[in-house]
């Protein structure tokens, strides 16, 4: 029978120690999507900036601006996002009687 050392636990410990953590798996991003707002001539300017508001991650003051920029120039970038979410806002805007279209953000 062989005899126990103190210093055989100290060793033990030591190896087990110095294991290393296991690599954690990388995540990629999801491409992103953007969310666009096109003008109509059928909603008023004020029931369009609060659907903004109401659907969107947007504050009033940008709300405001994005839903003006969509009324003079015909089209205007809410958000970007991932897909998912980006069909989400496409159908709950539609619900609303508000269009937006959704695209791929080209970089």
């Amino acid at each position: 029978m062989t005899q126990k050392h103190e210093h055989d636990d100290v060793q033990r410990e030591a190896v087990v120690a110095t294991k290393p953590a296991p690599a954690k798996p990388k995540t990629k991003p999801l491409p992103p999507y953007k969310v666009l707002l096109h003008n109509d001539d059928f909603n008023t300017m004020e029931y369009a900036v609060a659907t903004v508001h109401q659907l969107t991650p947007l504050n009033l003051n940008d709300s405001k601006q994005r839903t003006l920029e969509a009324h003079y120039r015909g089209l205007s970038l809410l958000l970007k996002t991932h897909k998912e979410r980006a069909e989400l806002y496409q159908e709950q805007f539609q619900s609303k009687g508000l269009t937006v279209t959704i695209e791929p953000d080209e970089k």
